[in-house]
């Protein structure tokens, strides 16, 4: 019991106290607080970059959420099939999750993004692909698009593991009662392992939810000053009430910042709820 107060209650209560008051800094004593009630939300609400947070943050939940679990589950299928080397590819695809996002941002930065010897340019040159290869990866117009494809990266293997748990986890005489009746790969899939891993697939759409909504480290590696191409709501929240060399002129207001950790909070609890309910949670009998 006191073990939840002081980790969870107490920081939980301060922070939402916090939202609620006008501070002079994050370590102010309650004495220097000035009560504002609704208004730090109201003003994040009339705030186009908070609001540019959110569009972004929206995106990299939807596209990116899509194309990593549908990667991750694509990876997961083809290993949990027996093929030949199933350790090594395992290993392979969940390595990036093993590097810091810091190194790996840095590493999609300067060696596959770079503009004038990068990776991808230097690939496209070679395939005779020159429109592709001009492309500036960098640039304002395509800098959240290299952001996400990085992201994806960056997270496939991890979700290609929990759906590669569940998928080993269904009775291999269902798929071999289902090539009898001759069933192919893919009514196997559509029909066995999709149903099967209902439940994984729910827990993955809520860890992604979760891992979206405190985007930053990707972020600020990829922005060296606030850019609403890339900010997202941890992001703006870092800006308000810490800031950076960047945006020395910006107002630090730390009961925004605290508001934007509410509102990120209820967005993750909003979703998880809407998930429940469009994905109920079933148990099976084999």
């Amino acid at each position: 019991m006191l073990c939840f107060l002081v980790m969870f209650a107490y920081p939980l209560l301060r922070t939402i106290l916090m939202s609620l008051h006008s501070m002079p800094g994050i370590s102010s004593r309650m004495s220097d607080w000035t009560f504002v009630g609704l208004d730090n939300f109201t003003e994040l609400f009339h705030n186009s970059v908070f609001l540019a947070s959110l569009q972004n943050v929206g995106k990299i939940w939807l596209i990116g959420g899509i194309l990593t679990l549908a990667f991750a589950l694509l990876f997961a299928a083809i290993l949990g099939s027996g093929v030949r080397g199933k350790r090594f590819w395992r290993s392979a695809i969940y390595l990036p999750n093993t590097i810091s996002v810091v190194a790996l941002a840095t590493m999609w930065l300067q060696y596959v993004f770079q503009n004038k010897f990068g990776m991808l340019k230097t690939l496209f040159t070679f395939l005779g692909l020159h429109d592709l290869a001009k492309i500036n990866w960098t640039s304002p117009r395509y800098l959240f698009w290299a952001m996400l494809i990085a992201s994806v990266y960056s997270s496939v293997g991890y979700f290609m593991l929990i759906f590669l748990s569940g998928i080993e986890g269904i009775p291999h005489e269902l798929y071999e009662s289902a090539r009898l009746d001759g069933a192919g790969s893919w009514q196997q899939f559509w029909h066995i392992t999709l149903p099967l891993i209902r439940n994984v697939f729910r827990t993955c759409i809520t860890l992604w939810t979760i891992n979206s909504v405190n985007y930053f480290a990707m972020a600020k590696m990829f922005s060296s000053r606030m850019n609403l191409r890339t900010i997202t709501p941890v992001y703006y929240l870092y800006d308000k009430i810490f800031g950076t060399a960047a945006s020395a002129s910006s107002v630090l207001n730390v009961g925004s910042g605290a508001a934007v950790g509410i509102l990120v909070a209820i967005l993750v609890l909003v979703t998880h709820v809407i998930m429940n309910k469009l994905l109920k949670e079933e148990a099976y009998e084999y």
